[in-house]
């Protein structure tokens, strides 16, 4: 939370419009997420003139209040009440946080005109035990009763709540910081505090050594004062802490807190006489303990860092004191420590620790080692002013930060480029007094030195047009669809052919199913139609799941038997999964699973069951929408655990690619079909472009022919002679009869030819010399006859 009227001692905001200027904030990239006037109408101070029990309770008394204007009556429960004293006095109309109306009324038949308040009735302290004991707030003031207790109270403030980025540095944590910020959107310049004080003759260094023995420690300063007077804070130091969430303690210890609200700058106050001589920084030790100032046990981490008297710890650097060296009502001598801690350890020790204190939040953010030294002065200067302090002379210094200057060089053009926008010398220039970022500018090469404050920005062109753009404001900003290239979003590689084969097989009417990679070794001993081993694993989960397997229709015959258990006549099933062999070589393959009908149709009543030849078929649809027409064919082969007579190999290239059959009668009576496909080996495969050819305008004539045959020939002999046969003018050439036994060990094939030519009329004459031809070649060639 940031206190305006704070903020008001470094910039000139009188005439500014708070709400406006949160607005402005904001859009300048700071989200103030809340603006609360602190004000409380209808508060006054009261003067207590007189004070008697309330004769129908035991615990409540009845106040004569002087308000200025008159004096009222009010009953008070307070333990602390009493004649003679300065009080917090809500009048009725007066509405306190919570929405709670004050009213006039009577408390147990007295008449009660207001509340005598204390400071977490107000929304100024928490309400504990602690604060509740202590009763209402007495007020230690010279202002007469009827003046608006806002001025004592220091109420009469605006706060903004800022919801901070994680990315951005503690600058916004702390009141100088945000003063910049708003000296940037107002350009308006920012002055900073006092921070002179008288040294003693006396040295720091005649009273303390320091070592440091941690790479997490930089940086560390150490000044001491003597003979402090523990008292009460000024008023504008408590005021100001209420404001911006804290409470007040005592003056040594509000100064502690106003400079780390002030700067950014946690300091650690210890008691130099509880302390000793020596101070050593240190990683901590594992399991380490201290005791906090919280009063908490807490168990430390190597990776910890500790400030130690030389033996012991005294405080988790960066987090929290510890009790042993805790400044008291009897503290006089005073060792300042300020100091810069690895923030990410820092993080890390707090969230272990689960202590995130307002210290270790800033100290987590990174701090600058000029308002360290700053920090630990202006302590100084406040010791003196409002504890009477004696300030020795010296400083206990350890010195490792990296003071390398952050340096950008850039020209407007880049500036324009990365924001979108025209902006020209003049305009740069303007930005960068706002930011009061020191630069030169020389044949338009600017050169600009980034302050140290701003942790947050880099020595890059980026992060300086970010600042610019921050403050030209982003509202500003036109908004411009992106000139680049663009390309399609598509598939590539195996897993485009993956997705093409699955998207067809589902096409097809076919059930993706995926299976487990591991199967049993009953599994893995079937379907070994390839000379591959399997892996055994050394250490399986369960004998089940103990082999990776080299083929998926094994799985594929478990998700079988697990749909016919459930009743399931009709399955159409395919996976595509990866298998691996003993040589850890892996093929991706694609296995087909078929039984009961492929196709059913109640209106018509027909039906399409599973065989051998709808199966064929799918594969065959499939190699042609991959691409491979022509270049495929099945040949008949055993196969293992497949029916010897219904069982084939699948060719492309005269490459082997995969198998089909019905799955042999021993392993399974059902009427179950199978194939297995390389995957691998068809991506492998170079596949030509489509070539689409325009429909034929001229008629085409159909011959149809059946030849007697051997029963042992293979109906594609016959189809290859016809083709090559009839040359050109044959389009296709189909198979679509088969007689049987037609006498003894001899078979009928028919065929059908279409013949067509894309550029002219066929005559019937020029089609018969080529159909007489292929009959008379089939007859010589495949030892088959025209059938009559």
């Amino acid at each position: 939370m940031i206190s305006l009227n704070w903020v008001k001692d470094y910039i000139d905001i009188e005439k500014e419009d708070l709400k406006e200027l949160a607005v402005k904030i904001t859009k300048a990239g700071i989200n103030v997420e809340k603006v609360t006037n602190c004000h409380i109408d209808n508060l006054v101070i009261g003067e207590v003139l007189e004070c008697k029990d309330h004769p129908n309770s035991d615990h409540l008394h009845i106040c004569q209040v002087d308000i200025g204007t008159k004096t009222t009556q009010i009953v008070c429960g307070a333990p602390n009440v009493q004649k003679g004293i300065k009080v917090i006095v809500a009048l009725p109309g007066c509405i306190l946080p919570g929405d709670n109306i004050i009213s006039a009324g009577q408390i147990r038949g007295e008449e009660s005109n207001g509340m005598i308040c204390a400071l977490f009735e107000l929304g100024l302290e928490e309400k504990n035990e602690e604060t509740y004991a202590k009763g209402i707030t007495i007020l230690n003031t010279d202002l007469k009763p009827g003046t608006d207790a806002n001025i004592a109270l220091g109420t009469d403030d605006t706060i903004y709540e800022l919801d901070v980025h994680k990315h951005r540095n503690n600058d916004c944590y702390y009141h100088i910081g945000f003063a910049y910020e708003i000296g940037a959107i107002l350009n308006k310049p920012v002055t900073l505090p006092e921070t002179t004080y008288q040294e003693a003759k006396e040295n720091v260094n005649d009273y303390m050594k320091l070592k440091v023995e941690t790479p997490k420690c930089p940086y560390y300063l150490a000044k001491m004062v003597k003979n402090v007077k523990i008292g009460e804070s000024p008023e504008f130091i408590k005021k100001r802490l209420i404001s911006a969430g804290m409470r007040p303690i005592n003056n040594v210890v509000d100064i502690s807190n106003y400079v780390m609200l002030e700067f950014g700058q946690p300091l650690h106050f210890f008691d130099k006489n509880k302390l000793g001589n020596q101070i050593l920084v240190r990683d901590a030790k594992e399991n380490e303990e201290i005791i906090t100032l919280d009063g908490q046990k807490r168990i430390l981490k190597s990776s910890d860092i500790v400030i130690t008297d030389g033996t012991k710890p005294v405080c988790i650097a960066g987090v929290m004191g510890g009790e042993n060296t805790d400044v008291d009502n009897n503290t006089k001598d005073i060792l300042i420590e300020s100091a810069i801690f690895d923030a990410v350890s820092i993080r890390y020790t707090a969230s272990s620790l689960d202590l995130r204190s307002e210290a270790s939040i800033r100290y987590g953010k990174g701090l600058n080692y000029e308002y360290t030294l700053a920090a630990i002065n202006r302590a100084c200067h406040l010791l003196e002013k409002y504890a009477d302090a004696t300030i020795l002379s010296g400083m206990i210094v350890h010195d490792r930060v990296d003071k390398t200057e952050k340096i950008v060089e850039f020209q407007t053009e880049e500036i324009n480029k990365l924001l979108g926008i025209t902006l020209t010398n003049q305009d740069v220039e303007t930005e960068l007094k706002r930011l009061d970022f020191t630069y030169t500018n020389q044949n338009n090469l600017f050169k600009v030195t980034i302050p140290r404050r701003k942790l947050d920005i880099d020595p890059n062109v980026n992060d300086i047009a970010e600042e610019i753009g921050r403050l030209y404001g982003y509202h500003n900003l036109v908004s411009t669809l992106p000139k680049v290239t663009t390309r399609k979003g598509i598939y590539v590689g195996d897993v485009k052919i993956r997705k093409e084969i699955s998207k067809r097989l589902r096409t097809l009417g076919l059930n993706e199913t995926k299976t487990y990679t591991l199967t049993s070794p009953e599994m893995a001993k079937t379907f070994k139609y390839e000379d591959k081993q399997p892996i055994t694993l050394p250490n399986p989960m369960s004998l089940d799941k103990s082999i990776i397997r080299t083929t998926i229709l094994p799985s594929l015959m478990n998700v079988y038997e697990y749909n016919k258990a459930r009743n399931i006549k009709d399955i159409l099933l395919y996976e595509i999964s990866k298998t691996y062999d003993i040589n850890y070589t892996e093929e991706s393959k694609i296995a087909i699973l078929m039984k009961g009908n492929y196709v059913i149709n109640d209106w018509q009543k027909t039906t399409i069951k599973c065989d051998f030849y709808v199966l064929k078929g799918i594969i065959e649809n499939l190699l042609n929408y991959l691409g491979f027409k022509n270049r495929y064919n099945f040949i008949k082969a055993e196969v293992a655990d497949l029916h010897p007579g219904i069982s084939a190999k699948i060719l492309i290239d005269r490459e082997e690619v995969g198998i089909l059959g019905r799955v042999h009668p021993s392993l399974k009576k059902d009427e179950i079909y199978v194939a297995e496909l390389s995957m691998t080996k068809l991506y492998n495969k170079q596949v030509k472009p489509l070539k689409f050819k325009e429909a034929s305008k001229y008629p085409e004539i159909v011959k149809d022919v059946a030849f007697v045959t051997d029963n042992a020939t293979e109906s594609n002999i016959i189809k290859e002679q016809i083709k090559k046969s009839a040359g050109r003018l044959l389009d296709s050439v189909e198979v679509f009869d088969i007689y049987e036994n037609i006498e003894e060990g001899k078979k009928s094939i028919a065929y059908k030819l279409v013949f067509k030519d894309p550029s002219r009329t066929l005559s019937d004459e020029e089609v018969m010399n080529v159909f007489n031809k292929v009959i008379q070649e089939v007859e010589s060639k495949t030892n088959s006859k025209l059938r009559s």
